[in-house]
């Protein structure tokens, strides 16, 4: 058992040490061989190397250095004995004779993994593909977690990543980090990958756990960077926000051993003050100067969130009023599920139930498992217990991590129990 035990606690480490190292290996493959496909295969194989060696040698002190070293004699062995690959290397010894294009800001940017986000949200590729390719490839985020940020089937993601790639490798798009004139057309790319993964991070979409913790953080840290870079953009300061005003509740959104707590039910003295407040100052940077944006907006509902005592202190007008504007600024169903539910808050539950059925036969929240919790918990507040009973059913159906199923067959019991 006590080896069956290490067995099982090495294999975390492996996996804890692969999550972490693979974007910046695939990131640095890509810059170094500008082929993306490549680099894939290579980082792949890498850890598959890994996965032999380790085990009987032990975890390298640098395993990123290791992985890196394999994986780069890997493709120089491809470029060397592939026809194909051998014309690409060409074509690569061609770019870098180029002059190298003005730097996006002073400095550049110091990450490797933000420089290839910008080089991917390329306007030769429509914006939801090269969103879902960066996720994919460079994120890390599996096909199914980057269906899960677009509301669409996996199969529909998996063709989509497919046929960016195929359209880079058509177009011949290199891989190289934009020049400041780029830049402004490419941000709202980047940040709605950098706000993709953080959300993964802070509700997974499946797993044994709620949260995955090492993603929030990567994305705000992401963040951070944008922001020194750029302190002049106002959407930088609102993603930002929004990552730091939601993160700060993560300690208490689950209980002692992982299960689900809901907002209504969280002890807010264990939110994390001094993020509240870096949080809410950046709202006043986002909002300040012209028009208000998406994740400007989003981060002023998360700080009113954040500065109530208690759920029913909370300003309910004032949060609609923002989703109203949010409607405004980009229509989507998972904007309007949101509004649905701070409307039965101010108005009662009847009149939040209603803009949920209208609701009803919007195919991107087919799939969504917190539209039918939230009818759910409508109808059970209303009474309506078999009803509540059938909408928890369905998102039992569709939850993805084991904490919602537990919570969900929980309100489930509570529900059936009065219906008797």
């Amino acid at each position: 058992m006590a080896v069956a035990g290490r067995g099982s606690r090495f294999r975390l480490t492996l996996e804890a040490v692969f999550r972490e190292e693979r974007g910046l290996l695939l990131a640095a493959l890509v810059r170094r061989f500008g082929d993306l496909d490549l680099a894939e295969e290579v980082t792949s194989e890498a850890i598959e190397a890994a996965l032999v060696h380790w085990p009987a040698e032990g975890v390298p002190p640098k395993p990123g250095a290791w992985l890196m070293t394999t994986a780069r004699r890997k493709a120089v062995d491809r470029l060397r004995r592939d026809q194909a690959y051998a014309a690409r290397l060409a074509v690569l010894q061609v770019e870098a004779e180029r002059p190298a294009p003005a730097p996006l800001v002073d400095g550049g940017l110091p990450d490797e993994r933000l420089q290839l986000f910008f080089t991917c949200a390329h306007p030769a590729l429509p914006a939801e593909d090269r969103a879902a390719l960066t996720l994919r490839c460079l994120a890390g985020l599996t096909t199914a977690e980057v269906a899960r940020a677009f509301l669409v089937p996996s199969a529909t993601m998996g063709k989509r990543i497919v046929r960016a790639k195929n359209r880079i490798r058509t177009l011949r798009i290199p891989f190289r980090v934009p020049d400041a004139g780029e830049l402004p057309g490419r941000l709202p790319g980047v940040l709605q990958v950098v706000y993709s993964i953080f959300t993964e991070g802070y509700a997974a979409s499946s797993g044994p756990d709620l949260q995955r913790l090492d993603l929030a953080e990567e994305a705000i840290r992401l963040a951070r960077i944008l922001r020194r870079l750029l302190p002049g953009e106002r959407e930088v300061a609102g993603l930002l926000a929004l990552m730091l005003l939601i993160h700060a509740r993560h300690s208490a959104r689950t209980g002692p051993h992982g299960d689900l707590v809901l907002l209504d039910d969280q002890d807010r003295a264990r939110w994390d003050r001094s993020m509240i407040s870096e949080g809410t100052e950046l709202v006043v940077a986002a909002l300040t100067g012209g028009p208000p944006g998406w994740y400007g907006v989003q981060a002023a509902i998360a700080a009113l969130h954040d500065e109530a005592p208690d759920v029913a202190s909370t300003d309910w007008p004032q949060i609609v009023a923002l989703y109203d504007v949010l409607h405004g600024l980009a229509p989507s169903p998972v904007v309007e599920l949101n509004r649905a539910v701070a409307v039965a808050m101010r108005d009662g539950p009847a009149a939040g139930l209603a803009l949920l059925e209208g609701l009803a036969h919007e195919p991107r929240l087919s799939g969504y498992s917190p539209f039918p919790a939230a009818r759910g918990d409508l109808l059970s507040r209303l009474g309506r217990h078999v009803e509540a009973a059938e909408a928890y059913r369905e998102a039992l159906a569709l939850a993805g991590t084991e904490p919602e199923r537990v919570h969900l067959r929980g309100r489930l019991g509570e529900v059936a129990r009065e219906e008797r």
